[in-house]
């Protein structure tokens, strides 16, 4: 179902807040520290995936399982304010880290990306595989939503039964309409840091492995549809931009769910707009439920006066409901 009424979690910290500021101003703020537990695993293909677990006192078997967007890491003010809202509701937390994200360049030609929903079959089959956990909620920010969503869809009625919820925020579930997003002018801030962190980061990548990319092609891009077509599809292993856009997306994968799913993309989200989210599956899905607040930007949803955010509240929330 579409619910594109605001839950009540979504209340703004002022009432004429814009999306930038939303979006900006909450990953600004001082933030609690958090020790996390890190373990380091192999991938079947030869790389590694940096774990930062937060481990609950008790001897609770739930988890939760975060993924964090585009550049973030589990050091991200959102995923640290998830790990510590849910200890504090009695779950043991798992932060991964996609490849390259955790401080250390990966091992592989690959980097990471929206569609690499591979790795966190990975982490679930891994942190199931310790046998401390009975019950598993998936929850995603922007990228990680997005990876969240494609992974239950990939899965199906596959996916592990210990498995129970899906919850995505400001997933940019057909990336290509995030993609031209970044163009617009008032979305410079956005671009210039993308660029410089994933282009600092494909520099690393043509240097483990000389000739896999044209560093010359950086001089030339224009639009990050150039960036998306002369790197990252190069790097995925892709020839046509748009299959590689369609691997992408989670909005043609998550249709196969089995499980309940929730996504949340705010109406004044200023990189993921209103069509990248899969409204017409809300409508007649009975597993996925979207709702579309008029405020939140992307990845904020700050509440005032509260030490979390308004996401943390809706996740803990839908994924309670059995």
């Amino acid at each position: 179902m579409v619910l594109p009424v605001p839950h009540a979690s979504y209340l703004p910290m002022f009432t004429r807040l814009t999306g930038h500021y939303e979006t900006i101003v909450p990953h600004l703020l001082d933030r609690p520290t958090i020790n996390y537990r890190r373990e380091r695993v192999d991938t079947p293909d030869g790389d590694f995936l940096d774990l930062d677990w937060y481990d609950h006192p008790t001897d609770a078997r739930r988890l939760v399982i975060l993924s964090h967007g585009l550049e973030g890491s589990s050091q991200g003010a959102y995923i640290v304010s998830a790990a510590r809202y849910f200890a504090r509701h009695g779950w043991h937390a798992l932060a991964w880290n996609c490849r390259s994200c955790s401080g250390e360049i990966n091992r592989t030609r690959k980097l990471y990306s929206h569609g690499q929903s591979e790795d966190l079959e990975h982490v679930v089959n891994h942190a199931l595989a310790t046998g401390r956990y009975d019950r598993i909620v998936l929850v995603g920010y922007s990228m990680g939503g997005n990876l969240t969503l494609k992974y239950l869809g990939t899965a199906g009625r596959d996916v592990p039964a210990e498995v129970t919820h899906g919850v995505a925020f400001s997933a940019p579930c057909f990336i290509e309409h995030s993609v031209d997003s970044l163009e617009r002018p008032d979305n410079w801030i956005y671009k210039r840091k993308f660029y410089r962190a994933l282009a600092a980061k494909v520099r690393a990548k043509e240097a483990q492995f000389p000739g896999l990319v044209d560093l010359t092609a950086l001089d030339r891009i224009g639009v990050w549809r150039d960036f998306d077509r002369a790197f990252s599809s190069v790097i995925g292993g892709y020839d046509d931009l748009e299959e590689y856009y369609a691997y992408l997306s989670s909005g043609n994968y998550v249709g196969d769910t089995a499980v309940p799913v929730l996504i949340v993309n705010a109406l004044n989200d200023p990189i993921v707009p209103e069509a990248c989210t899969p409204c017409a599956l809300g409508k007649t899905h009975p597993l996925i439920t979207v709702e579309q607040p008029r405020r939140g930007g992307h990845v904020g949803f700050p509440l005032r006066g509260r030490p979390h955010n308004g996401m943390d509240e809706r996740a803990l929330a839908f994924v309670s409901r059995r």
